[in-house]
């Protein structure tokens, strides 16, 4: 048998010029790493203005998230990570709710790391077309969320998501609403929470908080 050449490598030796096989999908401990990684370098990148809105509250603002690209990647890294990581591989999310307005900024980029569709909860009055309706209390009387009612199909897997979770209302209604429309709720996912509102009490469905929860600051009116 002729000896292999450089151009004419032996069957049982892999062509260095095929295609690269596609990679394993990393280790839980090798994800866990990444998403702790990305976690922190997040949390440093936040905004703190202590006594807004109002006394007693450190607001962590979340632009500069988005307003760096190296930022915002990350943050879509670690989203698509913590949704894998809590709900796991094979129960990843058919549909995306986000919340009016700050869940618009993430939910459908986080949504086509999944080959999943968007859709929208809106104030009343903002959606055309068909919808359906579920209200919230808010610290100045009760608000109206609404969903397009082709928004959902019966059985599909959704995700909600928005950047905070304080009290839980809002996020209760959007809830409601993927269950009118038949939609499977895997659960919710949040940047921040303010822990001291009690607000996940108040969701019926797994609540997961990317970034480390808050305590009432101690700072005094």
């Amino acid at each position: 048998m002729a000896e292999s050449t450089s151009s004419h490598p032996p069957r049982n030796r892999p062509d260095a010029t095929e295609a690269p096989q596609k990679r394993l999908p990393a280790s839980s401990s090798e994800t866990s790493s990444e998403l702790t990684e990305l976690k922190m370098r997040l949390h440093r990148s936040l905004r703190q203005y202590p006594d807004f809105p109002s006394p007693g509250i450190l607001f962590e603002d979340i632009m500069p998230l988005f307003a760096d690209a190296l930022l915002h990647k990350s943050l879509l890294r670690a989203l698509e990570l913590q949704v894998t990581t809590c709900f796991g591989q094979h129960q990843t999310p058919d549909i995306v709710v986000g919340l009016d307005a700050r869940g618009f900024l993430f939910g459908p980029s986080l949504a086509l790391k999944f080959g999943a569709g968007f859709v929208p909860v809106r104030k009343q009055g903002k959606l055309p077309g068909p919808t359906e309706t579920a209200a919230f209390e808010k610290e100045y009387g009760q608000d109206f969320f609404q969903i397009q009612r082709d928004g959902i199909k019966p059985g599909q897997r959704v995700l909600v998501v928005d950047d905070i979770i304080a009290t839980g209302g809002s996020a209760a209604a959007a809830g409601s609403l993927v269950k009118k429309l038949g939609g499977s709720l895997l659960g919710y996912i949040f940047i921040l929470e303010l822990d001291f509102l009690k607000g996940r009490d108040k969701l019926d469905a797994p609540v997961h908080t990317l970034l480390s929860s808050q305590e009432k600051s101690d700072s005094k009116p």
